[in-house]
């Protein structure tokens, strides 16, 4: 089944696409490209693999063979884009065991120490921590769409082999949204709690709602009173680790101790959604912490302490567990690490989200938005997504509907009936049935079908 990412992406026909290996696997596994801009991972069939995504890499392409109805892939197209979006590429970040011993005790340090430093101190150390962060060649910044690339490519490649011009498939987004926007708050001191009241009444002036990551044990107090102010304003609530110490994923006994207390607060806060403090990750025991959604794994990892990037601006399963991907610059690296207090990074990001009709997920904390300067830009961002909202028909849900969506659009199907396509499954009526479109070797989506039949 190598369509199988292919047919969860796009949720088209299954005969679509017969894709078989070209030849035999590489024992080696590395960088390879896939087209001029797409940078792949793992093992391919012909050419060379590199140890580092450097420039010059092997070129994939031209490898793709088109014959009678069939395509001969130089790769597995399942396993690379798992290999991204898993970050199993970055084999010395992850926090499973692998970390040099110097990092391990570094961080252990300063994580030891971090309540002590004031806010000016912590940004010369992360400035020194992150130096050349600008300069890395993987993922791509400011927005890596390796994973949309490799998958539109698949489909074309399969679009040639039918003779085909448009496939019908189930729309990204609800209502036929050409994007998706997501507002959530980092909640890291007794400030940024105090703040949250003033805070919802912001996102309020725009209507958008957001969701607020709560830390459960020694940062702040966590009366029953502040949650319910924020649920009975409509307001989404999440757990955000344990403690914020950076350590909930540095041993795996005390991992184990963590996760339980971690699903005891899930029960007490009625939360269905986790991100880990600092946004430390380890994609193989995240499951283990038993959400439905967890918002811990950066597209881009450049400006964080663990390095990586799941390279993708669409949701996807990590086990049973949705990963909705933080797409866009935290507000604290783009005003303390960049020096940016203007909208310009993320008019960017947001551009080349929805150039791919993703997911734009930001996320800024209350504690770094109390003075006037960066609130002022906080309250622009709200406008520019209202704007998107309005005239770029931008969805801006919270976070436990995105995660609903994807799950009700995983389990629908598109069926023919009498020569008329319609959408089946929970939740079809709020599905639109979208064509892709092969236009001067280019893939385009639309809503309007050239064709009366397929």
């Amino acid at each position: 089944m190598l369509n199988r990412a292919l047919l969860e992406r796009y949720k088209c026909a299954e005969n679509l696409a017969d894709f078989a290996l070209s030849g035999e696997l590489s024992r080696d596994a590395g960088y390879f490209r896939f087209g001029s801009s797409t940078v792949c991972f793992g093992q391919s069939t012909a050419g060379t693999r590199s140890l580092n995504p450097s420039p010059g890499l092997y070129d994939a392409q031209g490898d793709v063979k088109i014959s009678d109805s069939h395509v001969g892939l130089p790769f597995d197209p399942n396993t690379i884009i798992d290999n991204l979006r898993l970050e199993r590429y970055a084999v010395d970040h992850n926090l499973n065991g692998t970390q040099p011993m110097p990092r391990k005790a570094l961080r252990f340090a300063y994580y030891s120490l971090r309540p002590l430093f004031p806010v000016e101190v912590r940004r010369h150390i992360q400035r020194v921590y992150l130096r050349g962060w600008d300069r890395r060649a993987f993922p791509q910044w400011p927005v890596d769409s390796s994973v949309e690339n490799i998958l539109e490519r698949c489909l074309a490649a399969a679009m040639n082999s039918r003779g085909l011009t448009e496939v019908p498939f189930i729309w990204f987004w609800p209502e036929g949204k050409s994007g998706c926007a997501l507002m959530t708050h980092d909640v890291e001191t007794t400030l940024g709690r105090d703040f949250c009241s003033k805070l919802m009444d912001i996102n309020d002036e725009y209507g958008i709602k957001a969701s607020f990551q709560v830390v459960p044990e020694k940062r702040y107090e966590v009366p029953e009173s502040y949650l319910s102010s924020m649920r009975d304003r409509g307001f989404e609530i999440a757990v955000q680790d344990l403690n914020h110490d950076g350590h909930l994923y540095s041993k795996r006994d005390e991992f184990k101790r963590r996760a339980a207390l971690i699903r005891k607060y899930s029960k007490q806060y009625g939360s269905t959604g986790f991100r880990a403090a600092i946004l430390y990750r380890n994609l193989d025991w995240l499951p283990e912490l038993d959400f439905s959604y967890d918002m811990s794994v950066p597209n881009v990892a450049h400006l964080d302490p663990q390095s990586g990037g799941c390279c993708t601006l669409f949701p996807y399963f990590i086990g049973k567990t949705l990963e909705i991907p933080v797409t866009t610059t935290q507000d604290y690296s783009l005003f303390h690490i960049i020096g940016d207090y203007t909208l310009d990074l993320w008019k960017k990001q947001a551009a080349l989200i929805l150039g791919k009709h993703g997911l734009m997920n930001f996320i800024i904390h209350p504690d770094y938005i109390v003075d006037e300067k960066p609130q002022r830009t906080y309250r622009e961002l709200l406008a520019y997504l209202s704007e998107l909202r309005a005239e770029r028909n931008v969805w801006i849900p919270l976070p436990h509907e995105v995660d609903e969506w994807w799950r009700a659009r995983g389990e629908m199907q598109l069926v023919e009936e009498r020569g008329t396509l319609r959408v089946v499954g929970t939740g079809s009526e709020r599905a639109r049935i979208a064509y892709a479109r092969l236009e001067n070797g280019r893939l385009t989506y639309s809503f309007d079908s050239h064709h009366a039949k397929h």
